[in-house]
């Protein structure tokens, strides 16, 4: 190269290195490229990646760098390669676009645009997150792409109790033949055009995924892999993952807690957009939250390998979710059967041994979310009779043994069928049809059991939360089981909270989580999030600590009832100056719900 250079690039073990710079021109580097740390000194390496390629190119054009001329050719073919993927991918996004046509669909079915353009998509970049809104038929692109040449042989993973709605869909929707693998032992496979697996069975059979040989895999409900390679399903989803030349994510809700989760969720379909984790949290994390959600969704669609369609984006003009949030009664003799054990466990989280404080935060959330279900079981029970005697088929929802175990008993008169996680797939699959055939008007689902079920919008608009989850993407997840294409009235999701317990601390922190997940999944959408430092057990330890001592940490104010501060006034303890009593109410005692329940908060959980 003639003329000045600013330092040297060379293509080596399979990564672009930067091996020395100038360093007036290191500052402009980092500024382009967050990824290197602050106080790094060359070499800095890079992935190869044809964006990568396209911003070295960039930068070499307004710095020159010392270049072999095989590299240099390398640089600029993967450019060429990044310029053309851009503008094949521009025109799937173009008005009037048409897909061409897939062989292998039944009589009587077609592909809707937009799930054409999704297929299409995946076929141009190899890996893709489809993030559709609940309802939009994600099974049945799914079913489309597998009809592409290249993708069988195909591969479904899923959740136990959907694994027979999979090939009933594949079968009916085309013509491929699809097989649900038995056992977490390997077999002979028969030789269907597609298998699918549960997530449970992967582990088993990792180590034949290359011998299969695997064309298209699909994740569904893809958020179950949020954990990365940390578990073995995990590290048996990515063996597979590496295995197939395409790959596929499916979720409404990839996100489920904090927008980090994302990292790893990409690794199983799009590996290296994200670069490794390390760099990962550099560039777009603090604390273990994504710094600016917004500016990641936006980033992530652009590189294209995250896709998502709410029904208002394709003209599917559902009415809005009814969201109703009501206190209800609930016994305070069982919540405060457990203010000693709470207590002590919340002053263990504050000063015990590392170790101690992270087991008595697990116990402390166990035990006060347990005690807050039962206390309010019989309450949600008397609503759920209600709602049935007035004609309304309800999808209660809930959590704890104990819990269904009173509605069971209060509603034992209307039969309530049981889709949680304690019966087989076999039992999930007759509580449906039970349900669906009019046998019974109730059926009691479990908050994570509900994911990627369908039909139950052909009978019910009415679902009552029992019992709450700390991450928002569940109870959206669970929503979208009765909103989605076929519901024929407007759906009603009826929120029954406690004034106590683990409750208020819940429905605070999640308006937290969803502004990670939304503005990710939504940039357009505004900031959603309510006060609060994000530590969700952290909240619940207050809470105990405020409930005995009066004194918040951090000044947040503290919820007593008349027996809390008659307690306190037997110690011989000034009731805290919290706010000022209403009319009939004791000085420091909230009247109604607790702020934080009131209005917007709970638009901002879902």
């Amino acid at each position: 190269m003639s003329g000045r250079t600013f330092g040297a690039l060379a293509f080596q073990a399979g990564k672009w290195a930067i091996t020395e710079v100038e360093p007036h021109v290191v500052i402009r580097l980092k500024a382009l490229f967050p990824k290197i740390p602050r106080t790094a000194d060359p070499p800095f390496v890079f992935p190869d990646t044809p964006e990568v390629a396209t911003d070295l190119d960039w930068f070499t054009n307004r710095f020159p760098l010392e270049l072999a001329p095989a590299d240099r050719m390398r640089l600029r073919r993967m450019r060429v390669e990044y310029e053309r993927g851009q503008a094949a991918m521009a025109q799937l996004f173009a008005e009037g676009y048409r897909a061409p046509p897939l062989a292998g669909l039944r009589e009587g079915f077609v592909v809707r645009p937009y799930q054409a353009q999704a297929v299409e998509l995946l076929s141009l970049t190899g890996g893709l997150l489809l993030g559709d809104e609940v309802g939009l038929g994600k099974t049945y692109t799914t079913c489309a792409a597998m009809l592409k040449p290249g993708a069988l042989p195909g591969v479904v993973v899923c959740h136990a109790h959907l694994q027979k709605q999979w090939c009933e869909v594949i079968e009916t929707y085309t013509t491929l033949t699809a097989h649900a693998v038995r056992t977490t032992r390997p077999y002979t496979l028969p030789g269907a055009d597609v298998r699918v697996f549960r997530y449970s069975q992967l582990a088993g059979w990792s180590d034949l995924f290359d011998a299969i040989g695997v064309g298209l895999v699909a994740f569904d409900e893809i958020q179950d892999l949020r954990h990365g390679r940390d578990t073995d399903k995990g590290k048996a989803a990515y063996k597979l993952s590496r295995a197939a030349l395409r790959r596929l994510g499916l979720s409404a809700t990839p996100i489920y807690n904090y927008g980090a989760e994302v990292h790893a969720v990409l690794g199983f379909v799009a590996p290296g957009v994200l670069d490794t984790s390390e760099n990962f949290n550099r560039e777009w994390c603090s604390g273990g939250q994504v710094k600016d959600p917004k500016a990641l969704g936006t980033y992530l669609r652009e590189q294209r390998v995250f896709l998502r369609r709410t029904k208002a984006d394709i003209g599917q003009q559902l009415p809005a979710v009814n969201r109703i949030v009501d206190v209800v009664d609930h016994d305070g003799v069982e919540l405060r059967s457990i203010d000693d054990l709470a207590h002590e466990l919340a002053v263990r989280a504050t000063t015990g041994a590392p170790l101690q404080r992270g087991e008595a935060v697990r116990m402390l959330d166990l035990r006060v979310r347990h005690a807050t279900g039962v206390s309010k079981a019989k309450a949600v029970a008397a609503i759920a009779r209600i709602l049935v005697e007035g004609g309304e088929p309800i999808v209660l929802v809930g959590w704890h043994r104990a819990v269904y175990e009173t509605w069971l008993q209060e509603l034992r008169d209307l039969k309530p069928a049981l889709y949680t996680g304690s019966e087989t797939a076999a039992g999930k699959n007759a509580a449906k049809d039970a349900f669906l055939a009019g046998e019974t008007d109730v059926l009691i689902m479990s908050l994570r059991s509900g994911a990627g079920l369908d039909g139950l919008q052909a009978r019910c608009s009415t679902m009552v939360f029992g019992e709450l989850d700390w991450s928002p993407g569940i109870h959206h997840q669970c929503i979208g089981r009765l909103d989605r294409e076929g519901q024929t009235k407007p759906v009603t999701a009826l929120f029954l909270v406690a004034d106590d317990g683990s409750d208020p601390p819940m429905m605070e922190v999640l308006g937290l989580k969803a502004s990670q997940a939304s503005q990710i999944v939504d940039p357009s959408l505004g900031v959603q999030t309510s006060a609060g430092d994000g530590s969700h057990l952290k909240r619940l330890v207050d809470r105990y600590l405020e409930r005995r001592h009066g004194a918040g940490i951090g000044g947040r104010q503290s919820y007593l009832s008349r027996a809390d501060l008659a307690q306190l006034e037997a110690a011989g303890m000034p009731p805290p100056a919290i706010v000022a009593g209403g009319e009939g109410f004791a000085a420091g005692e909230i009247q109604g719900p607790p702020a934080n329940l009131a209005g917007g908060a709970l638009e901002a959980v879902i």
